[in-house]
């Protein structure tokens, strides 16, 4: 038995290797909140208008984000459905063809339904903000989460351009010293941006939020309904169990 648990652990180590995407590096905290209505409508316009051009939501259908996010189908149609091959009922599935993906970036890109699941939004919340310039690259991009990454930055609009700089941080990255003088960390390894975007740092990482926050509730979309059904759920056992016990007792009455 104490072999089998070995060999399960030693095979589960490439996995969480793969799983984190590279070296470590620090991912910020990132708790969803899925009760913030806003929040997921402005996700989802990112999503759509930035994201879906080269990946799907393919076990997600419009209708059932409009329902759950309170967006009137009307909107939904004008504003979040650009394909006359879609129409409200149908998945987020996107046009793009799978050879023409292949060639373009080499692997065609992932559906990103379960995404959140998958890598958790830490990841996805840390990685939406780390891109940064690197001729080198074919997207002339890099990430400092998902190093050597396949895909343009396409929020550096919003963001700006970000750029690997040496500096001070109170963050203790993979190679920082401590400058004991100022108890700052010193590091090539910090992103700064350099030309800013059309959004604030604050509003973008509030940007960023919204569309992980998105991300979150695609990945499990029944647990809003999960959450709103299981104080009734709760109620309905408290109130049986009384009614149980009070028929025990009854039953039981006559057998003392």
């Amino acid at each position: 038995m104490r072999k089998q648990l070995f060999a399960l652990l030693f095979a589960l180590v490439p996995f969480a290797a793969m799983g984190a995407g590279g070296e470590a590096v620090h991912l910020e905290e990132m708790n969803p909140d899925l009760h913030d209505k806003p929040s997921l409508q402005r996700g989802m316009k990112l999503y759509v208008n930035y994201c879906m051009g080269c990946h799907s939501l393919q076990y997600q259908r419009f209708s059932r984000a409009a329902e759950d996010l309170d967006i009137p189908q009307e909107l939904v149609e004008e504003n979040l459905i650009f394909s006359d091959d879609l129409a409200f009922n149908d998945q987020m599935r996107i046009g793009m063809l799978p050879e023409s993906a292949e060639a373009w970036f080499g692997t065609p890109p992932p559906d990103l339904t379960l995404e959140a699941r998958l890598r958790g939004t830490d990841w996805i919340y840390t990685y939406l903000q780390s891109f940064y310039r690197d001729p080198e690259r074919p997207w002339g991009v890099n990430n400092a989460v998902f190093p050597d990454v396949g895909m343009p930055n396409v929020l550096e609009p919003l963001q700006g351009t970000q750029e690997m700089v040496c500096a001070r941080t109170e963050k203790a990255l993979p190679d920082a010293k401590l400058d004991p003088l100022t108890g700052l960390y010193e590091s090539c390894h910090v992103l700064q941006v350099t030309e800013p975007g059309t959004l604030e740092p604050e509003e973008f990482e509030q940007a960023v939020w919204d569309l992980t926050n998105f991300l979150a509730y695609v990945g499990e979309p029944s647990k809003l309904q999960a959450q709103a059904l299981a104080p009734k759920v709760l109620i309905f056992i408290f109130i049986f169990g009384v009614i149980a016990y009070l028929l025990k007792r009854e039953y039981w009455r006559d057998v003392h």
